[in-house]
C-alpha cells in the first residue's frame, strides 16, 4: 500500500492505493467505488457493506475493510505510520499565519534538514493524515500544521501529527463560531502540545500565555515579546521600520546573554509577527547570528494560493510557482486535471527537490503521475530532470538547462487553447515564464478567491433541506467572477443546475468541459438548433416563444424546458390566468416537448416590509404547479427562491433554489452577511504621483481643485471603461492605498481616475490600490452611489484581467 486515496476522481497510481470512503455533508464515498474499481483501485476502507452499489459481490477482486467509521481509520493508519520515524516533529495552530510560518520554517532549515511538510494549508482532518503519510526514512524533521474548527477535533489531530515540537502563532477569530469564547479555542488547540518537549510562543498573547502555563512547565517552553522584555527568553526591539522591511534588535537572556541585529524583508505587521515566530526557533537552534541573517535575507513572501490566470492565444495559466516537492505536484496536477477545456494539458517543471528518492525513481513516479493526470506534453527545466527525460517517452518533451534557455526559445504561437502549469522550485524563477504567457499587462486586475466561493457555497447548502437541488447562476459572467471559472469549480463541487442568461453563454461553457445541466434565461428563436446542439435547457415565458420552440420541435427534437410563471414580479412569464391555454398546448404537443422545471422569481424576498406579498406568490405558484403536474403527467422540479429566500422562506425551499449573489459574497437580507466571504477583490495601480499647488485643477472639467492648499495627487490605471462607475467622481468614491483611505478627486476617466493621496506620504508610483475587497466592501461602495453590489460587479469589463486563486 503507497496511497491513501479519499476522491475518484484523483486516482494516481491505481496499483497499491487504498481508497477510503468517507462520508461528507454532500457526498458518500459508498457511491464511487464501481468507478474505482474500474479503473483499478482494489483495496477499499468502508463502515457500511449496505451501502456499497450492487454489494461486495460486485467486486470478486477487491479486498474489504470495514470499520466504524472511514475517518477515523484513516487517522489511525497515518498515526501507526508516524509511529516509526523516531525524528523532531514541530507541529504548529493558532488562528492565522499557520501556513505562513510553516513554510517560512521549511525554507529557514532546509540547509540543515530534510523537511516533510503539509503541502500548502492541508491542516484539516483529512488534510494532517494525508500529509503525515508523507513522511518517509529519507527525512529529519516534520512540520505539520493543525487547524480546527469545533471542540474535540485537535485531540484527534495530535494523535496523527504526535509532535516533539510545538509553536503556537496566535489566537483570533477564525472558526469563532464553534467555540463559546477564546479561551475554550485556545484550550482545544492546547492539546496538540501537551505531549511536547519545547513549545514555541510569543508572551504578548496573553490567553495563550495563560493557557500555556496551566498545561507545560516553563523548562519546557521557549517564548519571545516586544512587550514583555524581562520575561521572555527573546525581547524583540523594533530599531526601523521602511517601506519594506523591519530591523529589530533582540536580547536573548539565556543560555548566555547575546545580542543581535536583524533585518526582515517584510514591514507588514502579520509578515513581521510571522518572521519573528520563525527567528525564534533559529534562535533556540544556536544557529549562528550571521548565518540566520543570510537565510532571512532570501525569504521570500509564501504564494499561498494556486493562480489561474489568463493567458496569450486562448490559454490559461495555472501558476503554482513557489515550490516543487513530490506532494506539492500532485496537489497541482490534481489541480491542472480537474480543468475541463478543451485542448491539451501541459506542464512545466523544473527539478523536483527535496523528494528524498534517487533520481530514476523519482521522475518514473513523476511520469507516472503524468500519465494519469492527462498531461500530454511537459517542458522540464532543469539539469536532474534532463538526466531523466527518458522516462517521459509517453508525452511530447521539451527540455532546458535554465529558465534562461526557455525564455531565450519561448515562441508564444506554439501554445494555443492549452491549459498550462507551471510548477518550480523557487530558484528557478518561473515567475518569469508566467509573465511571458500571460495576455498584454493590464495595470487593473479582478482577483477571485475561489476558496472563499466554495465556503459561501457551503454556507448555503447548509441552509438548503435534504433532497432539495442547487441551481447556480453563472449570468452576466458570473457576476463579473469568470463564467467557466466559477462554473469549472461549481461542476466540481456537484451542483446541480447552471443558469445562464443567454444562449451564447452556454454555448461557451460547453466547449469549455462544463457537462452540468443548464437553463438559459433569455433563448432567442434563432438559437434554438444551438441549443440542441449543445444540450442546454430554455426558459419559457411566453406563448410567443413557446410557440416558436414547438414549431422548431416538431421538426427536431428539443431540450426540455423551463416554464416561468409569473406570480408577482410583472417581468416575464405565464400569469395564473394563461394556465388553461397553457396546459392545453402542453397536452396538445405532449408527443414533442418535455418540461423539466417550473419557477418563479419572488419580487421582494431580501425585504422584510414585502413578506405577505412574498408569501401571496409562493401561494400562487403552489396553486399554478399541481395543475402543469396534472397536464403532464409527471412531476417536474418546482423552483422560486434566491440567495435571499433560501434564508428567509426556508418552508418554501421546494425541489429546487436558486442561488445567485449570495455565492459571491453578498448577503442581500444583510442578516447573516457576517456568514459569507468576499469573493472578488478588484485592485489596480498608481501610475504617477503629481504635486497640485494650490488653485490648480485636474481632470476633465476641472472639477478637482487644490483648494487654498498643496495636495499630492495620483493617477490610477481603471477608469469607466474597466466598470468604475463615473458616480465616484468627485469624492463620492473613495480606494485603499497603503492601508489607508484615499478620496476621488475630479471626474472618473476612461481609463484612468485621480485620488488626492495628500495624507499618504509614503504613496508612489506601482502601488496598489483597492477599488473593492476585504478593505472596501462592495455593500458600502454600491450605497455611496445609490446602486446595489450586483451592478458593480457584473460592470467590471472583461478587459480586466482575472486571477482565480485558491488559498
Amino acid at each position: 500500500m503507497h496511497h491513501l486515496l479519499l476522491d475518484s476522481r484523483r486516482v494516481g497510481q491505481a496499483a497499491g492505493s487504498l481508497f477510503f470512503a468517507l462520508r461528507g455533508p454532500q457526498h458518500n464515498g459508498h457511491l464511487y467505488l464501481p468507478e474505482l474499481y474500474q479503473r483499478g483501485v482494489r483495496l477499499f476502507v468502508i463502515d457500511s457493506q449496505q451501502e456499497v452499489p450492487n454489494g461486495l459481490a460486485a467486486y470478486p477482486e477487491a479486498e474489504f475493510l470495514l470499520v466504524d467509521d472511514a475517518l477515523t481509520a484513516l487517522q489511525t493508519i497515518a498515526a501507526e505510520h508516524r509511529r516509526h520515524f523516531r525524528l523532531p516533529v514541530l507541529g504548529v495552530t493558532g488562528s492565522n499565519g499557520k501556513t505562513i510560518v510553516k513554510e517560512w520554517l521549511a525554507q529557514l532549515l532546509a540547509p540543515d534538514e530534510l523537511v516533510c511538510k503539509s503541502p500548502r494549508s492541508y491542516n484539516s482532518q483529512v488534510g494532517v493524515p494525508l500529509s503525515v503519510w508523507e513522511l518517509n526514512a529519507t527525512h529529519t524533521l516534520g512540520i505539520f500544521e493543525a487547524g480546527i474548527s469545533e471542540r474535540g477535533e485537535m485531540a484527534r489531530l495530535a494523535r496523527v501529527i504526535q509532535p516533539t515540537l510545538g509553536l503556537f502563532t496566535n489566537i483570533g477569530t477564525a472558526h469563532d463560531a464553534g467555540f463559546t469564547n477564546h479561551l475554550e479555542k485556545v484550550e482545544e488547540k492546547m492539546q496538540l502540545f501537551l505531549g511536547v518537549d519545547t513549545l514555541f510562543y510569543c508572551l504578548d498573547h496573553e490567553l495563550i500565555h495563560e493557557v500555556v502555563r496551566r498545561h507545560l512547565p516553563e523548562h519546557r517552553t521557549f517564548t519571545w515579546s516586544r512587550q514583555q522584555l524581562h520575561q521572555a527568553h527573546v525581547a524583540v526591539t523594533v530599531a526601523e521600520a521602511s517601506a519594506d522591511r523591519t530591523v529589530v534588535r533582540v536580547h536573548l537572556a539565556r543560555p548566555l546573554p547575546q545580542e543581535h541585529t536583524f533585518t526582515l524583508p517584510f514591514a507588514d505587521e502579520p509578515s513581521v509577527e510571522n518572521a519573528l515566530h520563525a527567528l525564534s526557533v533559529l534562535l533556540w537552534r544556536q544557529v549562528p547570528a550571521a548565518e540566520i541573517q543570510h537565510r532571512l535575507d532570501r525569504l521570500h513572501p509564501v504564494a499561498m494560493r494556486l493562480e489561474m490566470k489568463q493567458a496569450l492565444n486562448d490559454c490559461y495559466v495555472l501558476d503554482d510557482t513557489y515550490n516543487n516537492d513530490l506532494a506539492g505536484l500532485n496537489l497541482a496536477l490534481d489541480a491542472l486535471a480537474r480543468q475541463p477545456r478543451r485542448g491539451r494539458r501541459t506542464l512545466i517543471l523544473s527539478d523536483v527537490l527535496e523528494s528524498g528518492l534517487a533520481g530514476a525513481d523519482l521522475y518514473a513516479r513523476v511520469a507516472a503521475q503524468l500519465a494519469t493526470h492527462g498531461v500530454e506534453r511537459l517542458v522540464g527545466i532543469g539539469s536532474e530532470i534532463q538526466q531523466h527525460q527518458v522516462a517521459f517517452q509517453a508525452v511530447q518533451t521539451a527540455f532546458y538547462d535554465t529558465t534562461d534557455d526557455f525564455l531565450r526559445s519561448f515562441q508564444p504561437e506554439t501554445f494555443r487553447q492549452e491549459t498550462i502549469l507551471v510548477k518550480g522550485a523557487r530558484r528557478f524563477g518561473f515567475e518569469r515564464i508566467v509573465t511571458a504567457f500571460q495576455q498584454k499587462i493590464h495595470g487593473t486586475v479582478l482577483e477571485v478567491n475561489l476558496e472563499a466561493l466554495v465556503q459561501n457555497l457551503n454556507f448555503y447548502r447548509s441552509r438548503i433541506q435534504p433532497g432539495t437541488k442547487l441551481m447556480v447562476m453563472v449570468k452576466a459572467f458570473a457576476y463579473g467572477s469568470g463564467s467557466y471559472e466559477v462554473a469549472n469549480l461549481l461542476q466540481f463541487h456537484r451542483a446541480d443546475y447552471l443558469a445562464v442568461a443567454y444562449t451564447d453563454e452556454g454555448v461557451d461553457l460547453r466547449q469549455n468541459g462544463i457537462s452540468l445541466p443548464i437553463m438559459v434565461m433569455n433563448p432567442s428563436p434563432d438559437a434554438f438548433q444551438m441549443l440542441r446542439q449543445y444540450h442546454l435547457e430554455p426558459e419559457i415565458y411566453s406563448f410567443e416563444r413557446l410557440h416558436d420552440y414547438l414549431a422548431a420541435a416538431h421538426q427536431h427534437p428539443l431540450p426540455a424546458i423551463h416554464l416561468k410563471l409569473d406570480t408577482g414580479m410583472r417581468r416575464l412569464g405565464f400569469a395564473e390566468s394563461d394556465l388553461p391555454e397553457l396546459c392545453a398546448l402542453l397536452r396538445e404537443n405532449a408527443a414533442h416537448l418535455r418540461v423539466a422545471s417550473a419557477l418563479t422569481h419572488l419580487a421582494g424576498a431580501d425585504e422584510e416590509q414585502h413578506n405577505n406579498f412574498s408569501q401571496q406568490q409562493l401561494a400562487a405558484f403552489q396553486r399554478m404547479t399541481p395543475q402543469l403536474e396534472e397536464t403532464l403527467g409527471y412531476p417536474i422540479l418546482k423552483h422560486a427562491l434566491n440567495s435571499a429566500g433560501i434564508l428567509r422562506f426556508p418552508e418554501a425551499q421546494l425541489d429546487m433554489v436558486r442561488l445567485g449573489i449570495g455565492l459571491y459574497g453578498v448577503e442581500a437580507t444583510g442578516r447573516e452577511q457576517q456568514a459569507l466571504q468576499p469573493v472578488s477583490s478588484l485592485r489596480t495601480t498608481i501610475s504617477q504621483v503629481k504635486t497640485l499647488p494650490p488653485g490648480e485643477t485636474v481632470g476633465y472639467g476641472r472639477r478637482g481643485e487644490a483648494v487654498d492648499y498643496e495636495r499630492r495627487i495620483a493617477t490610477l490605471a481603471i477608469g469607466y471603461a474597466d466598470g468604475y462607475d463615473r458616480r465616484f467622481s468627485n469624492g463620492a468614491g473613495e480606494v485603499v492605498v497603503r492601508g489607508q483611505r484615499a478620496p476621488i478627486i475630479g471626474n472618473v476617466c476612461m481609463d484612468m481616475c485621480m485620488i488626492d493621496v495628500t495624507h499618504i506620504a509614503a504613496a508612489q508610483a506601482g502601488d496598489t490600490a483597492e477599488i473593492f475587497g476585504s478593505q472596501l466592501p462592495l455593500s458600502e461602495l454600491a450605497k455611496r452611489i445609490g446602486t446595489i453590489p450586483y451592478e458593480l460587479l457584473t460592470n467590471v469589463s472583461e478587459r480586466v484581467k482575472r486571477v482565480f486563486f485558491a488559498e
